[in-house]
């Protein structure tokens, strides 16, 4: 595994922390109405994306996930003040403002969705890793999805074809414990989700996922099984999420204290003690860092709320490639 440095501990809480304070500031700008339609925030479980770009190899390695999919393209390499504008639905946003919350893509960033279909994204993530296998190349692929998404029968179907054609694919299951608001325990006879990927003796297990230290080892060993040709892995993610699921999300089924608890073991405050304790930074400047990352995602809100909202002509333009599209009217 790539090795763990002073430099990585900083990276991350560099990261994480603007990870965070991306989605809080979207959670702001919300409620203020300037962000429309569903918003579901990914405070909680940064340490699962952290730990898993730390040992991708991000010149030929693929990620698609669900609709909590605003940082993992961030992550990749997607400038997230254009992330910020898809949200506000301006035309400098990663799909010209016309793809929101649940739909970010980047073709250039290897970065493929953002997938509102609950669980869409798992045949696809299969697809997308055929095409590297079929072409003979040494990409991966990272297919996400949530604990919900875990009962789909395309997961079975997908894990079946990705055995049997020993795809070059990694499925992770982030399980922050409920599906919305249906908790694990109430969908299946079992709560180790990992489990799914013994019916197909597919290697597979669970994964502290609050800890990106845990995490980068565990996806080491899934990305070189699958870069040498040995086929997928399944690996369920144990996390948490601060946020409801989405932001008209009341948490009825889930008390203050179960959060409070979770809080306990946030990822951002486990790096930053490894980072205090080893004398990593001083004081002065994690301050300094806590503050750049304040006027980077302030930056992120002046680029959205400066931008233009795409011509209504766009939407013809993106949709039809033939331009005399006869089911085109003009006035």
């Amino acid at each position: 595994m790539k090795k763990i440095t002073k430099e990585t501990y900083i990276n991350w809480y560099k990261d994480m922390l603007f990870w965070r304070k991306f989605e809080d500031k979207l959670a702001q700008v919300y409620i203020q109405q300037k962000v429309r339609g569903f918003l579901h925030l990914y405070n909680g479980q940064e340490a699962v994306l952290a730990g898993a770009l730390h040992v991708m190899d991000l010149t030929q390695d693929k990620m698609i996930t669900a609709y909590r999919n605003h940082v993992q393209p961030i992550g990749m390499g997607v400038d997230p003040k254009k992330v910020f504008a898809e949200l506000y639905g301006k035309v400098t946003g990663t799909s010209k403002g016309m793809g929101g919350s649940m739909h970010i893509f980047s073709k250039k960033y290897r970065f493929y969705g953002g997938h509102g279909i609950v669980g869409g994204q798992i045949p696809l993530g299969a697809g997308i890793a055929f095409g590297d296998k079929y072409f003979d190349r040494k990409g991966v692929t990272l297919t996400y999805f949530g604990d919900g998404a875990a009962r789909q029968g395309s997961l079975h179907e997908t894990f079946n074809m990705a055995m049997l054609w020993k795809l070059p694919v990694v499925f992770i299951c982030e399980n922050n414990g409920y599906a919305m608001g249906t908790s694990v325990e109430r969908t299946a006879n079992h709560e180790d989700i990992w489990k799914l990927g013994l019916g197909y003796e597919m290697p597979c297990g669970p994964v502290d996922g609050m800890n990106p230290i845990k995490v980068a080892e565990a996806m080491s060993e899934a990305i070189e099984r699958a870069r040498s040709g040995d086929g997928p892995t399944f690996l369920e993610m144990k996390t948490y999420r601060y946020r409801g699921h989405s932001m008209s999300d009341a948490q009825h089924y889930r008390t203050k204290d179960e959060v409070a608890e979770y809080k306990k073991i946030d990822p951002i405050t486990q790096i930053l003690n490894i980072i205090k304790e080893n004398n990593y930074l001083l004081e002065d400047e994690i301050i300094v860092i806590q503050n750049q990352v304040k006027v980077k995602v302030q930056e992120c809100v002046d680029f959205a709320e400066n931008a233009a909202y795409p011509e209504i002509q766009q939407m013809y333009d993106m949709v039809y490639e033939q331009e005399d599209f006869p089911f085109i009217k003009h006035k």
